[in-house]
């Protein structure tokens, strides 16, 4: 626009160097001054409007229930300090991570939530089949987003009895993802009510038996019991085991991040898939055409429009 205006300055200091402006409209009865401008908003608007038509815009959404066939799961994560501990490299949450984000990746229709534990058990994402919005909060998750430390697994599974849907049918299942250092019983039992209630609880275990420090981020040191010795975090194969034993599941390591996920995908395909019922948003309605036709519409009137006045419709004041 402002290379247009300095267009018609330089015109206008030329004509004036020529003579007087009256007297040179006189001589050119036929040159516009309007219709110049006027061509170019035409081809401006024009130009607005096809822009606005390659971003393909979009008007109105719209509740859609899309049915499909699938599980229901409830994924657990030990977000205990114990999970910093780097004898599974990088270290255990960031395998773990790895493990639950290849794992999701392979949910196709199944609805899946999130509940992070240590010593008390939060809800960090009800159950969605919405697998981008899992791997997102999957990335928020780590060790210490929960206050009270320690290792409440029992607490974690009966949070996510809570979770699932009561329609008939649905298979349920609980995947644990922790180091297993829980020393209570209530784990085991609460296994032992999740299956008798139908829902299968599978333990993926982080660590090594041997174990490692915990280091304490930020410093070159690592976290100390009270009489100032390094504590050692190992992982509680025999707890993990007896967990998912109870629970009419799996226990796998995740030393190998492929053949935890194989192990855990071949068990879930084992549960029946039943007909689920999602609600959704989408976008509908693609708004370009209309914008498309009136671009087009200008465009031909621009090039209609001439720059000198037609001596046939001299006597019509269109502008």
């Amino acid at each position: 626009m402002g290379l247009f205006y300095y267009g018609l300055i330089i015109k206008s200091k030329r004509l004036k160097r020529m003579g007087e402006k009256r007297l040179l409209s006189n001589l050119m009865p036929e040159v516009s001054h309007i219709r110049p401008r006027v061509k170019f908003y035409l081809s401006l608007v024009a130009l607005t409007l096809l822009i606005y038509v390659a971003a393909g815009p979009q008007y109105g959404s719209k509740k859609e229930k899309v049915k499909h066939q699938g599980i229901e799961m409830m994924v657990c994560i030990d977000v205990s300090n114990s999970m910093l501990s780097d004898d599974v490299k990088p270290d255990r949450m960031s395998r773990a991570k790895q493990v639950l984000g290849r794992l999701i990746d392979k949910l196709e229709n199944d609805k899946v939530g999130l509940i992070v534990f240590a010593g008390d058990a939060y809800v960090q994402m009800p159950m969605t089949t919405d697998v981008g919005s899992a791997k997102m909060f999957l990335n928020s998750i780590n060790p210490g987003m929960v206050s009270l430390q320690g290792t409440d697994i029992a607490s974690a599974i009966r949070m996510s009895m809570g979770m699932f849907s009561e329609k008939e049918g649905v298979s349920h299942s609980i995947v644990i993802i922790t180091d297993g250092e829980d020393h209570e019983a209530a784990a085991v039992d609460a296994a032992k009510m999740a299956l008798q209630s139908g829902v299968s609880v599978n333990v993926m275990g982080l660590g090594t038996p041997q174990g490692g420090p915990i280091p304490i981020k930020g410093t070159n040191s690592f976290r100390k019991d009270r009489e100032g010795n390094v504590i050692i975090t190992r992982l509680n194969e025999q707890m993990c085991a007896d967990i998912a034993a109870a629970g009419g599941g799996v226990y796998v390591r995740a030393d190998n991040a492929n053949n935890a996920v194989r192990a855990l995908s071949k068990e879930l395909d084992k549960l029946a898939k039943t007909d689920m019922e999602t609600e959704v948003y989408s976008n509908f309605n693609e708004q370009y055409a209309s914008f498309a036709v009136v671009a087009l519409l200008l465009i031909l009137l621009e090039l209609c429009l001439m720059d000198k006045q037609n001596p046939l419709l001299k006597n019509v004041k269109l502008f």
